[in-house]
């Protein structure tokens, strides 16, 4: 049954008075950002946020995609629907959702959905259901952390993040003037960023996999760009859809990989047109597909610039094991 406009609402209503009491910052240009909790959130964000914390009743078959902004998300997505749905969707055929819906369309964004007063949606997903957050683990409702439903996050080097989130905003607001890359720089430096700092959402989720390695995945998306049909069988095995030796000698892991390819996504329909409109924000489709390379950071980091990032990170995540 469609929402009303009121159930649409009444997130946003709920939580503004809240909402308007959190630090903000208005460096970023038209995109206003608030410190709850510690981290930096997008304002249009947060209401579904909060509304995700109080209202979340989580199955212990959910699977819960998690990354800081343009660190994979999309990728991630794809490779997980395929891979959990694939008894369920031919991966040779045309009309696979994959190849018909943006990725962001197969699996949703908690917190937007709750934003736009559709929770109920979430309800009516049959099991398992695959959703995402942006959310650093400190954030999550804390009946996750007693759930048995499984986590996977995937990181990038901080270095290509910076460059691919300040891409993502140029796309985000065309009519506005941007922020220029050195400034954007230095806010990510002083962690100021959407759902920053970067370090800290990293160290979130990168402590919790070591504490319980059967409820967290952490990938990197150097090493799964390296070696994307390893890390697959690895995602598979961990969500409990492993690969048999059937599906092996037909190859379709590797059809998998095929499928969810950059240059394969990039040229669906739906990833090349409309937009993910907000009130206050639309953001195109085709912006979640700009390059996915690894080492762009080149083309606009300066040696200094690269060095002072890395030395940040470095200090950091010190003592944790965690590097890139």
């Amino acid at each position: 049954m469609a929402n009303t406009v009121e159930e649409e609402i009444l997130p946003r209503e709920r939580y503004q008075k809240l909402i308007s009491s959190f630090p903000l910052f208005e460096g970023w240009g038209p995109l206003r950002i608030r410190s709850y909790l510690g981290f930096w959130y997008p304002e249009v964000h947060l209401a579904g946020l909060l509304a995700f914390r109080d209202q979340f009743k989580p199955r212990d078959t959910d699977i819960i995609l998690c990354s800081p902004p343009k660190s994979g998300t999309t990728w991630l997505k794809a490779l997980t629907f395929a891979t959990v749905t694939r008894k369920h969707h031919e991966l040779s055929s045309r009309n696979h959702p994959l190849l018909r819906l943006h990725p962001h369309d197969c699996v949703p964004l908690v917190d937007e959905v709750y934003w736009r007063g559709q929770a109920s949606e979430l309800e009516n997903l049959a099991a398992p259901r695959i959703l995402s957050v942006h959310a650093a683990y400190q954030l999550l409702p804390e009946c996750l952390s007693s759930s048995h439903c499984k986590f996977v996050y995937i990181c990038r080097d901080p270095k290509d993040t910076v460059v691919s989130g300040w891409h993502y905003l140029k796309e985000m607001m065309p009519e506005t003037e941007p922020v220029p890359f050195t400034r954007a720089f230095e806010m990510h430096c002083e962690g100021i960023s959407s759902f920053g700092p970067l370090w800290d959402h990293q160290l979130g989720y990168w402590m919790e996999s070591l504490r319980r390695p059967s409820k967290i995945l952490f990938l990197k998306y150097e090493e799964v760009m390296q070696d994307t049909g390893k890390h697959l069988r690895k995602l598979a095995e961990f969500l409990g859809y492993p690969f048999t030796k059937e599906e092996e000698g037909a190859g379709v892991a590797e059809e998998i990989v095929r499928l969810c390819s950059f240059e394969k996504l990039k040229e669906v329909e739906g990833n090349k047109e409309g937009d993910r409109g907000y009130k206050e924000l639309a953001i195109k489709n085709s912006s979640f597909f700009r390059k996915g390379k690894v080492g762009d950071w080149k083309n606009h980091l300066t040696a200094e610039m690269a060095q002072r990032l890395d030395g940040i990170f470095t200090e950091k995540l010190s003592g944790s094991g965690l590097s890139f």
